[in-house]
C-alpha cells in the first residue's frame, strides 16, 4: 500500500474530523484524482517531437498519457484540427498516492529558488492547480536524454466542499504551501 494512503487512513481522517467537526466518516474530504497535463506546441511543427514528452510523462506517472488533439485550426499557432498538441494522464488509487508522495518529497524541493507552493491555486470548489516549469525535477528523468524542457500542469481533485478543507487536507499530506 502507498505510504500516503496509510497516513490518510491512520492520521489525516482523525485530524480532519476533529478540526471540521464531521460526524460521518464519508464526510471527510479525500483525494479523488490527480491530472497531469503537458502542452506540446512544438509537435505542431514536427510529429516526432511528441515522442520525448510521451516517454517522460510515462516515466513520471507510470501510466501512458492520452494524446490530446487540436479542436480548432489557429493560423497564428500554425495548428490544424486533429494535430497532436497536448498530453494528459489521470491518476487514481495507488498510483495517485505514489505520484503525490514523489511530488511532495522529491520533485517539489528540487525546484530552483523554491519558497513554497502558491496557496491561491484553489478554484473555489476544493481543487488545487499547480504548475512546474520543467520535467527534470523528477528523479526518474535522465537530463541527458531530454530534447527540450517541458512544463506541466498538475491538478488535484478532492471531494472537499471548500478551499479551506482542501488546503488542510493537502497540508496534512505534506504539500509545502507558502506562508506555513
Amino acid at each position: 500500500m502507498a505510504r500516503l494512503l496509510d497516513l490518510y487512513k491512520a492520521k489525516i481522517i482523525d485530524s480532519l474530523q476533529s478540526e471540521f467537526g464531521y460526524r460521518n466518516l464519508m464526510q471527510v474530504p479525500k483525494l479523488e484524482k490527480i491530472i497531469v497535463s503537458m502542452g506540446v506546441g512544438q509537435a505542431a511543427r514536427d510529429k516526432k517531437l511528441i515522442e520525448g514528452p510521451v516517454a517522460d510523462l510515462t516515466q513520471i506517472t507510470g501510466q501512458k498519457p492520452f494524446v490530446c488533439k487540436a479542436r480548432k485550426s489557429v493560423s497564428n499557432f500554425k495548428t490544424r484540427i486533429g494535430m497532436d498538441i497536448g498530453l494528459k494522464v489521470t491518476l487514481r488509487g495507488r498510483r495517485m498516492y505514489e505520484f503525490l508522495d514523489r511530488l511532495v518529497s522529491l520533485a517539489v524541493p528540487r525546484v530552483r529558488d523554491f519558497r513554497g507552493l502558491n496557496p491561491n491555486g484553489f478554484d473555489g470548489r476544493g481543487n488545487y492547480n499547480m504548475g512546474l516549469n520543467e520535467q527534470m525535477v523528477f528523479p526518474e528523468i535522465n537530463p541527458d536524454k531530454v530534447q527540450f524542457t517541458q512544463g506541466m500542469n498538475i491538478t488535484m481533485v478532492t471531494s472537499a466542499k471548500t478551499d479551506d478543507e482542501a488546503r488542510q487536507l493537502l497540508k496534512l499530506f505534506g504539500m509545502p504551501f507558502r506562508g506555513n
